[in-house]
């Protein structure tokens, strides 16, 4: 173990609330599991694709929650590349944006009430997706600030087969020591919470540890564009469909390479 555990992407600041909301509309649905509120939704084309049903893609929400519309939009795009999508509300909904100009809010003690429900919530969760799924099929998991140190914590299950990060919140460094996995990073060239000292940090680990990793960075963005990035600029139009289609790729690689290999054969 390093003498060092310093923290590389920082606790949620000011970039973390703010953001631009997105037209569309939502085809996923509210379901159950666990008695936790989640957002579902199915590639639809799934007919010509049997293994759409096998990859199950976790969805692990910055503090808007997973029923926010920018982030509903971006988990029906995900299915729509080939992915069974499942995005936990680890808020119990009570998601950020619903104390908006709400006199006297208390963020910090918000941010402490979110991080008990999901230590609380997920553990369950995770248990009867599994169980629900089955053990053969292809899981990945994907956190957007708030959700990368769940990402990580997630990842160290055996049927995790790859992890993606978007300007993550909340990790140190022994988080890029442990993971096992391929992970992604869908990067800010602008993020105060995890700048680019920090970025050359964990990629300094990452080589280390002869991780198998992959990031994106992107010009002309700040943190939160893979969510809420301001659709009349072009750099951050094209930064979320790109981190979007990107950490689709990614993990149609190494779920595909599974289902190839025959470990997750039916």
């Amino acid at each position: 173990m390093s003498a060092t555990n310093r923290v590389l992407a920082g606790p949620s600041g000011d970039c973390c609330f703010t953001g631009f909301r997105h037209e569309g509309t939502p085809i996923g649905n509210k379901i159950t599991i666990a008695n936790v509120p989640t957002y579902f939704v199915e590639s639809s084309s799934s007919k010509g694709d049997s293994e759409a049903k096998r990859r199950i893609l976790i969805f692990l929400a910055d503090v808007y929650g997973p029923f926010y519309q920018n982030n509903m939009l971006v988990q029906d795009f995900l299915a729509q590349n080939g992915f069974t999508v499942l995005g936990i509300d680890y808020f119990m909904g009570d998601p950020v944006h619903l104390h908006d100009n709400e006199q006297g809010f208390d963020r910090s003690k918000w941010m402490e009430k979110s991080h008990d429900s999901a230590r609380e919530v997920l553990p369950k969760w995770w248990e009867a997706v599994t169980a629900k799924y089955g053990t053969e099929a292809g899981y990945c998991v994907v956190g957007y600030c708030f959700g990368a140190r769940y990402t990580m914590q997630l990842s160290e299950d055996d049927v995790i087969v790859a992890a993606a990060l978007a300007h993550p919140a909340f990790l140190n460094e022994d988080h890029f020591r442990n993971i096992k996995k391929p992970l992604m990073l869908s990067c800010a060239e602008t993020d105060h919470t995890f700048p680019l000292q920090s970025r050359r940090i964990a990629e300094d680990i990452l080589v280390e540890r002869k991780a198998q990793y992959f990031f994106q960075v992107f010009s002309g963005v700040a943190h939160g564009f893979a969510s809420r990035s301001d659709p009349s600029s072009p750099d951050g139009r094209w930064g979320k469909e790109q981190s979007a289609h990107g950490i689709a790729l990614w993990f149609h690689r190494f779920i595909d390479e599974s289902f190839q290999s025959g470990r997750k054969e039916i």
